[in-house]
């Protein structure tokens, strides 16, 4: 009975929480405890375009510099059979060792980002989650999934997703929750945004390697540009594909309603898999297509358009794949589509239609560890970003060398 217990709810965080965080996460829980263990290190990064959104001919279009990033973290996980914990604190800074050229933009920048979560068991037919992560950074991440601009300043970024599932049958479950999502960033006109949304979620246990899900989501987006409503309806499935992987995906419909616009709707899916295909090579991939919140004014020469209906397209892939005992070969790529349609212009009578934009994110490297403690990691970053929007294109390359220690 309990296994089955276990197979209806533990899944419930793929779903629920697929854009809390990291859009890869399957809602796989740890199956051991891990120590209190601390991390320090330090990269050293070459970027031949800091800040890439600097139009051409202002000061800071395609500057090149040099930086230091040292951090230091720490990584807790225990598990019990009522409780699973989990534990991520990481605490750095970029020192530019160039000047920087664009106006703001700083040469000391924060790289902090603190994770938590908690799976308990109250008995074997209820339980309680909860997700949280917060960040204060410049690069927002690809995988995340809530903004694609590169700014010169740092933003800051939190999410939390709350739940309590309950096993009704022996093969059917459910979860309700609520979360809150905000990314607010200083001196940049329209760019604060947050959120509050509850769900409720059916699960059915089909088999033992199958659990269908059907899902009511509601949300609420206020901040600069206009405040919207979005009601998610959507079905899934949960499949274990062998004992190391798992795939979670669901699919439906998004009805949209942002104030001053007309009202729209829009097909909605997610997607994920994570696979230990062997001892040596793992994957994890991703796919998300639905209207976002995020990004919707834009700037046309000097006048703002703000789109009620961006749908936007995200796709990523990571792996890594162990060469020897000591070497380890990592990599993945990123691609973000958003078409941008519903435009009035702020303050003016204009209207747009029909924009869209491509970015392609990808890189690869080499990790080797010199002992048990010590590890050299070195990488290669390639941004493209092709856009109807004139100063969204650019390209990036960075390079970075890094070494950490553990203990």
């Amino acid at each position: 009975m309990k296994k089955t217990t276990t197979f209806i709810l533990s899944g419930f965080a793929a779903l629920s929480s697929l854009s809390a965080q990291s859009l890869y996460y399957v809602g796989q829980e740890a199956e051991e405890s891990i120590p209190l263990t601390w991390v320090v290190g330090a990269n050293v990064i070459w970027d031949n375009n800091v800040t890439p959104l600097i139009p051409e001919g202002q000061l800071g279009h395609e500057d090149e510099a040099w930086s230091i990033n040292p951090y230091v973290q720490a990584n807790f996980t225990t598990v019990d059979p009522q409780t699973t914990l989990n534990f991520y604190a990481r605490l750095g800074a970029n020192f530019y060792l160039d000047e920087m050229e664009a106006a703001g933009a700083n040469e000391v920048t924060p790289n902090v980002r603190v994770g938590f979560d908690i799976n308990h068991s109250v008995n074997e037919r209820l339980r309680f989650s909860s997700r949280n992560f917060l960040s204060y950074e410049m690069e927002p991440e690809f995988a995340v999934g809530f903004s694609n601009d590169r700014t010169v300043d740092p933003y800051f970024f939190y999410s939390t997703d709350n739940s309590v599932g309950y096993r009704w049958t022996e093969r059917l479950g459910s979860y309700t929750g609520f979360g809150f999502t905000g990314y607010l960033l200083a001196d940049v006109d329209f760019a604060d945004r947050k959120s509050w949304n509850v769900y409720h979620q059916m699960r059915y246990q089909w088999n033992q390697r199958t659990v269908l899900t059907g899902e009511y989501r509601y949300s609420q987006w206020t901040g600069d540009a206009s405040d919207s409503q979005n009601h998610f309806i959507t079905g899934g499935v949960e499949y274990r594909l062998s004992q190391n992987s798992v795939f979670v995906g669901s699919a439906g419909v998004q009805l949209r309603s942002v104030d001053g616009f007309e009202d729209s709707s829009s097909p909605f899916l997610q997607a994920s898999v994570s696979s230990q295909i062997n001892s040596k090579f793992s994957v994890n991939g991703f796919a998300r297509y639905g209207m976002e919140d995020f990004d919707t004014v834009q700037f046309i020469g000097l006048n703002a358009f703000e789109y009620s209906d961006q749908q936007v397209f995200r796709f990523g892939l990571t792996g890594q794949y162990q060469l020897t005992p000591r070497f380890t070969g990592f990599g993945g790529f990123d691609l973000v589509h958003t078409a941008y349609d519903g435009g009035n212009q702020l303050g003016g009578p204009g209207t747009d239609e029909g924009r869209s934009e491509d970015l392609l994110n990808m890189y690869i490297g080499l990790r080797t560890k010199i002992n048990d403690a010590l590890s050299v990691d070195a990488s290669i970053n390639y941004t493209d970003s092709s856009s109807d929007f004139e100063n969204n294109n650019y390209d990036r390359l960075r390079l970075s060398l890094g070494a950490s220690y553990t203990f």
